[in-house]
C-alpha cells in the first residue's frame, strides 16, 4: 500500500534532487544501523516524506555526510540524517510489520508470518517507545480486516481507517501543531488508500480479492483523489515549513500522481491497440 508518495524527480532542480536522494538515503543507513541489514527492505519514499515535512516544520538540521553503500558501491553519495530521521526509521518497522500480520490474516502466506515473527523484537522495541502510534497501527488494522471480511462497497469507510492509522504517524509530538498535522496525513492516507484499490483494482477483480472500488464508476475514482490530495496541500502549506519547500510541492503536486498518470497511458495504449486490430 505504500510507495506513492515519492517524488517527480524529472522536474527537480540538481540541489533539490541531492537534498532529497540524502534524506532518502540517510532512512536507508538509518534503518540499518539501528535494525540491520535485512531491514532496508522497509526502505519507502513515503517516510522519506514524512522525513521531509517534520524536518521542515521543526526546523531540523540534518547531519550530512558523503560515503558508499552496498546498493551503490561505487560512487559517493549524500546522506542526510536528524532525530526525525530516526523516528521515521522506526515507524517504518512498525508499519512494515503490521503489514506482515495483515497479509498473514488475508491471505496466510507463510512468508508473510515468518517475516512477522523475524521483525517481532524490532516491533516490540518500537512499542515500548511510541505505544499511541502503534497502539493506533494495530487497531486501524483490525478494523480494516474486518471491513474486508464484511465486503464493505463503499471506499470511504477502509480508506477513513488508514487515514486515521497515517495521522497518527505524523503526530512526532504533541504541540500547536498537531490538530493540522493529523489532518495532512489522514487526508495523505485516505488519498493512498484509494490510489492503491485503483491500482490494483483489475488484479482485484481477477482473483476475486476484496476492493472497494469494484462496483464505483471509473470515471468517479480521479475527481476523489483530486479532492482529497487539494485539501492535503492546503493543510500542509498552512504549517510554517521552513526547508526543502520546493521537494514538498513537487512531491504533493506532482509525484503522488506519477503512478496514476503511468497506469492510465498504459491503459490508454492497449485499448489504442485493441481497437486498432
Amino acid at each position: 500500500m505504500f510507495g506513492y508518495v515519492t517524488a517527480n524527480v524529472d522536474a527537480l532542480s540538481e540541489d533539490d534532487l541531492k537534498a532529497y536522494r540524502g534524506i532518502y538515503c540517510g532512512l536507508c543507513r538509518s534503518l540499518k544501523e539501528r535494525y540491520g541489514s535485512l531491514s532496508r527492505i522497509m526502505l519507502t519514499y513515503d517516510m522519506a516524506f514524512l522525513i521531509l515535512v517534520l524536518s521542515s516544520l521543526y526546523d531540523e538540521q540534518y547531519s550530512e555526510e558523503n560515503g558508499r553503500c552496498i546498493i551503490h558501491p561505487k560512487t559517493e553519495h549524500l546522506f542526510s540524517i536528524n532525530t526525525i530521521t530516526q523516528y521515521a526509521t522506526d515507524m517504518s518497522i512498525a508499519l512494515v510489520h503490521n503489514k506482515f500480520i495483515d497479509d498473514w490474516n488475508d491471505d496466510k502466506k507463510l512468508t508473510a508470518k515468518l517475516a512477522a515473527c523475524v521483525t517481532q523484537k524490532d516491533y516490540n522495541k518500537v512499542c515500548s517507545e511510541y505505544p499511541r502510534q502503534c497502539g493506533v497501527m494495530e487497531k486501524c488494522l483490525a478494523e480494516l480486516t474486518k471491513i474486508e471480511h464484511e465486503g464493505v462497497s463503499v471506499p470511504d469507510a477502509p480508506a477513513g481507517i488508514f487515514g486515521e492509522l497515517l495521522a497518527e504517524i505524523f503526530i512526532y509530538k504533541e504541540d500547536e501543531y498537531s490538530d493540522t498535522l493529523r489532518q495532512v496525513g489522514r487526508l495523505l492516507g485516505e488519498f493512498i488508500y484509494i490510489m492503491d484499490a485503483w491500482d490494483d483494482l483489475a488484479s482485484d477483480i481477477k482473483k476475486e480479492k476484496y476492493n472497494p472500488l469494484t462496483f464505483m464508476p471509473s470515471e468517479n475514482v480521479k475527481p476523489i483523489l483530486t479532492m482529497l490530495i487539494s485539501d492535503c496541500a492546503e493543510k500542509l502549506f498552512s504549517l510554517p515549513l521552513k526547508q526543502n519547500i520546493n521537494v514538498i510541492k513537487n512531491i504533493i503536486y506532482s509525484g503522488v500522481w506519477m503512478r496514476y498518470n503511468l497506469k492510465e497511458n498504459k491503459d490508454k495504449k492497449l485499448y489504442t491497440e485493441d481497437t486498432d486490430k
